[in-house]
């Protein structure tokens, strides 16, 4: 049998040399011309194989017209035949994003985010998430005072709004131990005991932070581990691992009935990380992207730095070569207390170099010995010596790691520039590596503790000089890789400045995928209402900075902090006089006390004719029989001010007590 299935048919050409078009069938027979369809409806061009159909068909115009002005519907025996020919309606889709379809006619749930720390200010971090009812907390920070602070010691978040919510509020997670995301725990756990979800150096930290509060023992830890999903209420948390500056920090991701919202904590993205620490596990942020992230929150740290943050690998040459060149000199490392990379690495090259290291400054101390405990830091006993013991061995012999990095007053390292530290004389033989880089608004300390210690004679390692510290946030490259790999609906930059929110975002927005509408810079307080259908602001909820002064936690407010402005600027004059309660007459006085204004002794003849005027002030009221002791005081201030600000250009406080007998 031949084969002939490869063979070409020979095609019947109708009588345009065409092939022929198949009959209709009796359904398109029995339907009235469609317009605007798949077939065109310009007359044919000249030429065309059907010249006589050419001339008999009407413009497309009368044929419309005529079809439009057709007064009967279709025959009812074509109309059955043409149903059945129609596809039944499919639900409608909304393709928001690559992996993200919704059924548009189910409604959106929405969830709320309130940022109460951490946006506009580099510290102080804090946020609210809630669905449905529940809600849960994201880290609870703090920030230093700044210079205008006259007194205060810290500032933490105005825990208002979480106290108002604490019966819906399921748990706090926390991404890792810095103090800008664990340091106001004691001062929230002493009005409402949350339990805390983190990792196990991070419990660690808090619990020593804790035990200066006495909470320790009654706090509430479930140590958690990256990939293993935690269940709260509506909210399934999966903890990721990232790359930071220090060990066990987190980003989690928050799904909800609402959708899934990534955020990243503090990251950058290191492919050499120290101590074998894994890589920021980008395939699990890629998998959620790819399942479809409604939100975004990312660290905006190093948004306006381009390119990627140096790997910590760069930090250990440098030391390296720091060590080498140090030769017959002491060695002093300061260094954040929670840079366990740092200490680490320190410890290793001073194994290398033979020498002796010991550790001071009461929170390096305890969270050395905590980091051991827990393996973080992997130390021989015969390596560590105790700080009374470093007198006994030569400065070769000893490397010392210390706290002050920063410049803090009271810090380990700022009593040695001022010579003033127990243990550590600091002289010629000493060399010192600052391994840290100024905080905004510490640079006067950082370099009053620089000059203190080069006037000892000691050399000073700081700043950028050389590679002794590289950054734990992300650079613009990271932060698009990030932003990439997740893909989000809606993206909101938090930790940061507002230049450096600003320019995550614009960051964003240039990617090209994200509209500038889906992109917001939020504010502290602010109620984010956001679903798949979209985000808006639904008013503010409380938050603001309450300052912490010793023991006392909110006490300083504005008009407090304002008046030790006025103190620092002018100085005080008090003014103290005793009067006859019934005639109004002067009894002894007035007395002006100056502090802070002038010395007296040099002023003598301002101090007199400061207290003339205090003196006619006085006259004046008692002869127009006036006995409101306010009104008389506030008469008093008003005739000081004005003479002193005549005689000096100066408005110190003035503070009258009139004593009545």
């Amino acid at each position: 049998m031949e084969d002939r299935s490869n063979e070409k048919r020979t095609r019947q050409p109708g009588r345009s040399g065409a092939p022929r078009r198949a009959p209709r069938t009796k359904t398109e027979q029995g339907k009235a011309p469609r317009t605007g369809g798949g077939q065109s409806q310009t007359p044919a061009p000249q030429g065309s194989a059907f010249p006589d159909k050419q001339q008999n068909r009407r413009p497309p115009a009368a044929r419309r017209t005529q079809q439009n002005r057709r007064p009967a519907p279709a025959p009812a025996a074509v109309q059955p035949a043409a149903e059945q020919t129609v596809p039944a309606p499919r639900p409608r889709t909304q393709r928001r994003h690559p992996g993200l379809v919704f059924d548009a006619n189910v409604p959106a749930i929405p969830m709320h985010i309130c940022p109460l720390g951490g946006l506009g200010e580099v510290g102080k971090n804090i946020t609210l998430y809630e669905c449905q009812g529940d809600m849960i907390l994201v880290d609870c920070g703090l920030v230093f005072p700044d210079s205008e602070m006259f007194g205060v010691d810290l500032v933490i978040p105005d825990f208002t709004y979480v106290l108002e919510n604490k019966d819906r509020i399921k748990g706090l997670f926390i991404t890792h131990g810095h103090e800008d995301h664990i340091g106001s725990l004691p001062y929230l756990l002493k009005k409402f005991n949350v339990p805390i979800y983190t990792a196990k150096l991070t419990i660690g930290l808090i619990k020593n932070k804790l035990e200066e509060h006495g909470l320790a023992s009654t706090a509430i830890f479930h140590e958690i581990r990256p990939r293993q999903k935690v269940k709260l209420g509506c909210f399934t948390v999966e903890p990721i691992h990232v790359n930071h500056s220090i060990p066990d920090a987190l980003a989690f991701a928050i799904e909800c009935p609402a959708g899934i919202v990534i955020h990243t904590g503090d990251f950058k993205i290191d492919y050499t990380p120290l101590s074998g620490d894994a890589v920021t596990d980008l395939p699990t942020i890629a998998e959620y992207g790819r399942k479809g992230v409604l939100a975004l929150l990312a660290d905006s740290t190093n948004a306006e730095r381009p390119g990627f943050t140096a790997t910590e690998q760069t930090v250990a040459e440098g030391v390296r070569g720091l060590f080498a060149r140090a030769k017959n000199k002491r060695i002093i490392v300061a260094t954040f207390a929670s840079n366990i990379y740092r200490i680490q690495q320190i410890i290793d090259l001073a194994m290398e170099y033979g020498r002796k290291v010991a550790v001071n400054g009461r929170s390096m101390v305890s969270n050395t010995e905590m980091a051991r405990e827990l393996g973080y830091i992997r130390a021989p006993d015969n390596v560590l010596i105790d700080i009374e013991e470093i007198n006994k061995y030569p400065p070769e012999k000893i490397v010392l790691i210390t706290t002050g990095s920063q410049g803090e007053p009271l810090s380990a390292l700022s009593r040695m520039a001022q010579a003033s530290h127990r243990n550590v004389k600091v002289g010629p033989t000493d060399f010192v590596i600052i391994s840290a880089r100024p905080i905004p608004g510490n640079e006067k300390t950082v370099t009053k503790v620089v000059n203190g210690l080069l006037a000892l004679g000691a050399e000073v390692i700081y700043e950028s000089m050389y590679d002794t510290h590289v950054s734990g946030h992300a650079c613009q490259e990271e932060q698009k890789l990030m932003l990439t790999l997740a893909h989000p609906q809606y993206f909101l930059p938090v930790h940061g400045e507002f230049k450096q929110l600003k320019r995550h975002a614009e960051t964003a927005e240039h990617l090209g995928y994200l509209p500038k509408q889906n992109i917001y810079i939020a504010e502290n307080g602010q109620n984010i209402r956001i679903s798949r259908d979209g985000m808006a602001l639904e008013g503010t909820v409380p938050a603001g900075a309450v300052m912490v002064d010793g023991y006392g936690v909110g006490d300083v407010g504005n008009v407090v902090l304002r008046d030790r402005h006025h103190l620092s600027e002018d100085g005080i004059i008090i003014v103290t006089a005793a009067v006859d309660g019934r005639t109004g007459q002067i009894l002894s006085g007035p007395e002006l006390v100056s502090r802070g204004f002038v010395y007296v002794r040099e002023s003598e003849e301002l101090m007199e004719g400061a207290r003339v005027q205090v003196e006619m002030a006085l006259d004046r009221s008692l002869s127009e029989n006036l006995h409101d002791w306010t009104s008389v005081k506030s008469r008093v201030r008003e005739a000081l001010s004005s003479y002193i600000y005549r005689k000096t250009k100066r408005s110190p406080m003035i503070l009258p007590i009139l004593m009545e007998v």
